[in-house]
């Protein structure tokens, strides 16, 4: 092998590490690096110490445009997207550090997990790239939320400035309520 291989090699396997440390499936592995299915395995074995999980990816753009999930993709494809036009970056590199700021301004809890995980935010990025979805100015804030592509957006407005009846009901909330 010769020595820009060995280093092409090393890229992918931090690339690799990288995504799987974030909760990448196996599949975000595979179409993102060009390492065998067998070596993804084995290094998700080796960093997660367990197989990784098994079943196809989320395909449906519904869940981006319900209330939270909403507020959360809006927030990694607005850095997203400023990182593609500012920073000159693009492609997984791209994704993986806008996913990384998306976790700073929302930390989680030790043992929960973000609402919008690695793997959903990269197809997120896909559905943006087929014109599936799109981002579209609420008409009281002005922020720009993500919306199903041939909706109407004249009068939008996001689900922050309208929240829903049952925003912030979820059961852990009034478990958290009835501890304080």
């Amino acid at each position: 092998m010769s020595r820009k291989s060995l280093l092409t090699d090393a890229k992918e396997v931090q690339l690799a590490i990288d995504l799987i440390r974030h909760g990448a499936r196996l599949q975000l592995l595979e179409q993102e690096t060009s390492l065998s299915r067998e070596r993804l395995i084995r290094l998700y074995k080796e960093i997660k110490g367990m197989s990784p999980p098994k079943g196809m990816l989320p395909f449906s753009t519904d869940w981006f445009v319900t209330w939270q999930p909403n507020i959360h993709s809006s927030l990694f494809i607005n850095i997203y997207k400023y990182l593609c036009e500012h920073a000159n970056m693009s492609g997984i590199a791209a994704i993986l550090k806008a996913y990384r700021l998306y976790l700073e301004q929302l930390p989680v809890r030790p043992g929960e997990e973000p609402v919008l995980s690695l793997t959903r935010a990269w197809r997120l990025i896909r559905f943006f790239e087929s014109n599936m979805l799109q981002t579209a100015p609420c008409t009281k804030c002005g922020g720009h939320f993500v919306t199903h592509t041939y909706d109407l957006h004249d009068q939008f407005v996001c689900g922050l400035c309208n929240l829903p009846s049952r925003a912030g009901k979820t059961k852990k909330a009034a478990e958290e309520k009835k501890a304080a």
